[in-house]
């Protein structure tokens, strides 16, 4: 058998069930044509048949009577095909393909019912005559056509002369075409329908059937193009085969797509939540794109890339600390690392007038480890008594109060060493000079300034404030000033209450005359400006002005002071007990 069939690209050289198909497809065709053969010759005999004219009724049969060729040799598989002579044949069905039945001849169907009594006694004569169109499935079925493919070569003259016997053996097929087809024939030629799935199946077929299938069905299903011959004619397979090309174009247009799709994230957005990430010095595009994907800040650290470079930005992100967010789109997770990081620090804020205990309280509620009260009692950073605090108890009136920053997770007493540096700097450009010529330190003026800075309202009246102090000490009256009982009894918001009034503690300016043991808060620098120059007043009197925005009213005589209480009374009177305020107008 020639290898001319492996031309197919879809042929298997080492597949052994498709050479033996290919071996049977060869032996048909060697079949159809010793068959068309022998139509031809009896057409031969036929016409010598009809040309004898009204002869003897023993003529005109041995006339058309066409002698038995001889049985061709078997055509061995593998040797060539000898040429055979074209003959008109009309186009064999499926079936028929499948059943190795010959097609009908397209002069059969188109020949007269009657004619001379030649021509009918050479169809009758003919003992190898092949059955009708509509006949064939039955006489394969029967075995009417095999045994006349089969029949030994005989003689011309023995068949003329036994008549009988050749007039017996033409009558039994004709019999045999006559015979009603049984119900197994009947089925085989009855057309059957099939619905097939969308993969190309019949009912109750799976994928993996396909190669028996068209095993069995020869190559007769691939000829004919049903679609299903070796599971190859359809669903995917089939138009894989038929339009490669097509199906490739469709394929790299899906990728290209995808790809496009996955690059640029149309409609993505920029992410939900918040991820810290930390770039390190000198990291490359690669390292982090894959740092990014592997904290869940973008999907692919390929595409990071690629848009990296397409954006021009390889070489334009920053190293440090950055919060970003999960699931961020590659363009808004390139536009933050191009950016500066912003510092991670703890901002911490401590009020002018502040206490250590409540600066404490917010020095806790910002998340800064340790204790600020035990912190704020001595530090390595400063002694009170370099500036006149020989008896001072703590650090009280040295914080200096301020915004700072500071490192996440940095200790309580890094703050207290920025507060202390900052007074220090702070310090020493305050001009000292008018309240030492009035014999006062550094810590009294500290103390002045942390009285000024809770009973003043306003900055213009810090001055007047430190003035009405100054004139005090000047004459030995008491201060009489509340703030500082509530350093001593730690009230700050309520008021204050008669027993505390009259506290014992030494911070009681009603009781005591002169300076407080030291400073009730952290004084800002106006308020220690102010005290180091107060203005130059004769005022030893103050009390709240009524219908102002905590401004004071000052008096030099104590009867302009009961003029102003009084006033100050009926206001807080007339508006039903509460403090005659106009600052929330």
């Amino acid at each position: 058998m020639s290898d001319d069939w492996l031309d197919d690209p879809f042929a298997d050289p080492d597949d052994s069930a498709a050479r033996e198909r290919e071996e049977r497809r060869r032996e048909r065709e060697e079949k159809r044509r010793q068959k068309a053969e022998k139509r031809a010759k009896k057409e031969a005999g036929m016409g010598r048949g009809g040309a004898s004219g009204e002869g003897s009724p023993s003529q005109q049969r041995g006339g058309s009577v066409d002698p038995s060729p001889e049985a061709p040799p078997r055509h061995e598989p593998g040797a060539p095909t000898p040429a055979s002579p074209e003959v008109d044949l009309a186009p064999r069905t499926p079936d028929e393909e499948f059943w190795d039945e010959p097609a009908e001849e397209a002069g059969t169907a188109g020949e007269p019912a009657g004619g001379d009594e030649g021509t009918r006694g050479g169809d009758e004569g003919t003992g190898a005559a092949e059955p009708t169109a509509t006949n064939e499935s039955a006489g394969i079925l029967a075995g009417a056509a095999a045994p006349a493919a089969s029949q030994p070569p005989v003689d011309e003259s023995s068949e003329s002369d036994a008549p009988e016997s050749g007039e017996a053996e033409r009558r039994e097929p004709a019999e045999a075409e006559r015979r009603e087809p049984s119900e197994a024939e009947r089925a085989w030629r009855e057309p059957r329908e099939v619905e097939w799935d969308d993969e190309g199946l019949r009912p109750g077929e799976t994928a993996g059937s396909l190669g028996g299938r068209g095993g069995d069905h020869g190559d007769s299903d691939r000829t004919a193009g049903s679609g299903h011959g070796g599971g190859a004619g359809g669903g995917v397979l089939g138009a894989l085969r038929r339009h490669p090309f097509r199906v490739a174009g469709v394929v790299l247009a899906l990728v290209v797509v995808w790809f496009l799709w996955s690059l640029f994230q149309p409609f993505h957005g920029d992410g939900s939540g918040r991820v810290a990430v930390t770039i390190p010095k000198g990291a490359s595009v690669s390292e982090v794109a894959d740092l990014l994907d592997e904290k869940g800040v973008i999907d692919g650290s390929t595409f990071f890339q690629i848009r990296a470079t397409l954006e021009g930005k390889r070489s334009s992100l920053y190293a440090g600390h950055f919060t970003l967010a999960e699931g961020m789109s590659y363009s808004a997770a390139l536009d933050a690392l191009s950016k500066p990081p912003q510092k991670r620090v703890l901002t911490v804020t401590v009020p002018e007038g502040y206490s250590r205990s409540q600066a404490a309280q917010l020095v806790e509620e910002d998340g800064v480890p340790g204790s600020y009260t035990q912190a704020t009692v001595r530090s390595k950073y400063l002694n009170p008594a370099q500036y006149g605090g020989k008896g001072a108890k703590d650090l009280e009136g040295f914080l200096f109060p301020d915004t700072f920053e500071m490192k996440p997770n940095a200790p309580v007493e890094n703050l207290v060493q920025l507060q202390l540096e900052d007074f220090k700097q702070r310090i020493k450009g305050v001009d000292m000079k008018y309240a030492k010529s009035k014999n006062l330190t550094v810590f009294d003026v500290l103390t002045i300034a942390s009285m000024v800075e809770r009973e003043a309202g306003v900055p213009e009246q810090r001055k007047l404030v430190a003035s009405v102090i100054y004139n005090r000490l000047h004459e030995g009256m008491p201060l009489g000033i509340d703030a500082t009982i509530r350093f001593a009894t730690g009230n700050y918001s309520q008021p204050l209450t008669e027993s505390q009034l009259a506290t014992s503690s030494p911070y009681n300016t009603r009781t005591n005359v002169g300076l407080p043991p030291g400073p009730i808060n952290s004084p800002g620098l106006a308020a220690i400006e102010a005290a180091a120059h107060p203005a130059k007043t004769d005022y030893l009197f103050y009390v709240n002005d009524p219908n102002t925005c905590n401004e004071l009213a000052f008096a030099k005589t104590e009867a302009e002071f009961e003029a102003d209480v009084q006033k100050y009374e009926d206001a807080r009177e007339a508006a039903g007990g509460n403090a005659p305020s106009t600052c929330g107008e």
